[in-house]
């Protein structure tokens, strides 16, 4: 069976009161629409067909790799006109699936039980039992308990209002049906507009068996209108996160202050303390503890290393048993390797910093090669840019740097080489001597301090 996808995007979301187009909001740091096309991916779409409107070049382009096919709605005349856009796009499918752009969490295997629940129908529906319907089109059942109609809240009378089930919107149907009763709904409605809820009654009508079936939770297929509904869901998706994490091993000192907005691989025994944020591809060893406030994004840190708080690792490798923090920031391309130590108000970017190796104060390392059992002291900074080009600085095994030293690259520092505190240097040192690069100190004697006059 060939399945096809229509997912509708075209709405303008004016409740969101914003000038982003409402299916590119983030939930977990992802557009919308992102969660969508991936719930469609999961389930094995053969094609992905994508109805935009409003904002659709900046939907375009913030999706621009995703492998779907796009179709303009140009005027928004309601969902059976959104559909009937995007059918000749997948017209030689079997079975075509509608889903939404603004309904974030639902999820793949609740998909799959739909498509399962009406393989041997040629419609299926999506629907579930709410506390309060309002706002909602209600499912119409006859007396043998089979779907007949959905009706739209605006048109239904005031018992049809009385009922608790209602139509999520979703629906899977066999293709050629579907483009048959898209070609005779009409808009002779409140709104004037062509419903996708009016396929349901033509197909009763005709006498197809209509399937139904529900979500394991009402979340699943609950839309984003406003920005409160948008932080509702976000919190709801994190408590899931958090769930399946703590059930893997990891220890969350409150669930409620984390953030996951990518993916995280953690061993066992990892501690994630209150306020930490995951995002893009991150990798966790067994027995990492990170400390509060902390952001980690697309990085690998090895086991048993600690990370203080407010500490941000991005596009960094840490080793094993290492000590980061607080207030440390690695960026792009640090690679430390075990047993390393980076401490407070350091900065470090496409730099190597060897076993051992430490720089616990106030130091900016930058585009370096940092040996073994090194030792850089506080307020030590690789001057690495001229401006126009980046330079290396080379720090061999078991150097000693002293305090307030500028590193002005291209320069090597030689193994076991001594650097002392308050020293510019400028030029390659010799391994295992004593290199100083500073004015000589002098007393004036007799000199006064000017003084304000009275």
């Amino acid at each position: 069976m060939k399945l096809g996808v229509v997912i509708l995007a075209a709405g303008l979301g004016k409740r969101m009161r914003s000038n982003l187009p409402k299916v590119l909001h983030p939930l977990a740091g992802r557009p919308l629409l992102a969660h969508v096309l991936e719930a469609a991916q999961r389930i094995g779409a053969e094609r992905r067909v994508v109805v935009f409107g409003h904002g659709g070049e900046r939907v375009r382009a913030a999706l621009a790799g995703q492998d779907c096919i796009w179709v303009e709605q140009a005027e928004q005349r309601g969902t059976g006109h959104a559909v009937i856009q995007a059918m000749p796009a997948v017209a030689d499918m079997d079975r075509v699936l509608v889903l939404y752009g603004d309904v974030p969490l639902i999820a793949p295997e609740t998909l799959r039980r739909l498509i399962a629940a009406s393989a041997e129908t040629s419609l299926g529906l999506l629907t579930a039992d709410v506390p309060d319907p309002t706002g909602y089109g209600r499912i119409l059942r006859d007396l043998d308990g089979q779907v007949v109609r959905i009706v739209e809240e605006r048109d239904a009378s005031p018992d049809e209002r009385m009922i608790r089930e209602i139509n999520t919107g979703f629906l899977v149907a066999d293709c050629a049906r579907l483009a048959d009763w898209l070609g005779r709904i009409d808009d002779d409605n409140a709104q004037g507009e062509y419903y996708l809820t009016d396929v349901t009654g033509l197909a009763a009508q005709e006498g197809a068996v209509i399937a139904s079936t529900q979500p394991d939770a009402v979340v699943e297929v609950a839309g984003v209108n406003d920005r409160v509904q948008l932080a509702e869901l976000e919190r709801v998706f994190q408590r899931r996160e958090a769930e399946r994490l703590m059930r893997s091993g990891v220890t969350l000192a409150d669930p409620a202050r984390f953030d996951l907005r990518g993916t995280l691989q953690a061993d066992m025994d990892v501690y994630l303390d209150i306020n930490v944020i995951i995002e893009g591809e991150v990798r966790l060893g067994a027995g990492v503890r990170v400390g509060a406030n902390c952001i980690l994004r697309d990085c690998r840190i090895g086991p048993d290393t600690e990370i203080l708080a407010n500490s941000v690792i991005e596009g960094a490798e840490v080793g094993g048993k290492a000590r980061i923090g607080p207030f440390s920031r690695l960026r792009p391309e640090a690679r430390l390797a075990d047993d390393t130590h980076v401490g407070n108000f350091v900065e470090i970017k496409k730099t190597t910093l060897g076993q051992g190796s430490k720089a616990n104060h106030l130091t900016y390392l930058g585009d370096a090669e940092v040996g073994a059992g090194v030792n850089i002291g506080a307020g030590t900074i690789t001057c690495n840019y001229d401006g126009a080009n980046k330079h290396l600085t080379r720090i061999g095994d078991g150097v000693f740097v002293g305090s307030n030293t500028a590193l002005v690259a291209p320069v090597t520092v030689g193994m076991q080489a001594t650097i002392g505190a308050g020293s510019v240097i400028t030029r390659n040192t010799p391994p295992e001597q004593l290199t100083l690069a500073r004015g000589r100190q002098i007393t004036i004697v007799g000199w006064e301090r000017p003084r304000k006059k009275t």
